[in-house]
């Protein structure tokens, strides 16, 4: 073959693709062609498929990523949730305890309010019987004061006719005042109290009630007046006093301190 025939033929090969080929179709290589173009054109496909699924796995991996860090807060709320459910557990054991021992507490309380309760109704049994005793006591004081007061005016009058007196000795109750032993008698009155004991306050007493005579009831006074105690039982400093101010005490069996008739 002469080199101008051959350059012609590499030409032909190069530029014209029908007969290249027809020449590889006489080489046997046409099939093989075919199979590259195939594989070729699948390799296309494949390398789309694969950048498809390259493109699918980098989503995929984007949402791994973001479901491991919804997995990561889920999982750190989980502890979170852990951590306050065994929070709560505790709280409650906490109340529980607190409740078994409110529980005990009241159950002391109402224990010692039945134990007041029984207390209470003995001690108002205790004060309905004092209270019944002391009905009886002041019963019996009032008897005796007023068999004191009856007595005393009996006494200061029979001791009054023996001085050459004759007067009605009673009992002067008047708004804010009362006297045991009062009585008039023309220009003469006398006033006294009568009492089972008697000391010098007595007499404090006694002048007083006289002093409220003299401002709110004149009329019940007069220029002359003598001052009484009658009592049971004198003591010493009412009997050195009434010495010293001139004043009348007796008892029933007679004076202690003599009466001074005022002129």
């Amino acid at each position: 073959m002469s080199r101008k025939l051959r350059d012609e033929f590499i030409e032909l090969l190069e530029e014209d693709v029908e007969f290249r080929y027809i020449v590889m179709g006489y080489l046997g290589i046409s099939e093989v062609i075919k199979r590259l173009e195939t594989i070729a054109r699948e390799q296309v496909k494949l390398r789309e498929d694969f950048k498809e699924l390259r493109q699918e796995q980098i989503k995929l991996t984007r949402e791994q990523i973001k479901l491991r860090e919804d997995f990561k807060e889920l999982r750190q709320e989980q502890i979170k949730l852990t951590q306050e459910q065994t929070k709560l557990r505790e709280d409650f054991k906490k109340l529980r305890e607190e409740q078994i021992k409110l529980r005990e507490d009241f159950n002391k309380l109402r224990e010692e309010q039945v134990r007041l309760r029984e207390d209470f109704n003995k001690m108002l049994s205790v004060l309905v019987d004092m209270d019944k005793r002391l009905t009886r006591v002041e019963r019996t004081l009032e008897k005796l004061t007023l068999d004191i007061e009856d007595e005393a005016r009996i006494v200061v009058g029979y001791r009054l006719r023996d001085l050459g007196i004759r007067m009605k000795i009673d009992r002067l109750a008047l708004p804010g005042i009362e006297i045991n032993i009062y009585g008039v008698s023309n220009d003469l009155c006398i006033i006294g109290e009568a009492t089972v004991r008697a000391s010098s306050t007595l007499i404090d007493k006694l002048k007083r009630k006289i002093d409220k005579l003299k401002k709110n009831y004149p009329e019940k006074l007069r220029k002359r007046t003598i001052l009484v105690i009658c009592t049971s039982l004198a003591l010493p400093d009412l009997v050195e006093r009434a010495r010293k101010e001139r004043i009348w005490v007796l008892k029933a069996t007679g004076d202690v301190v003599k009466p001074q008739i005022p002129r």
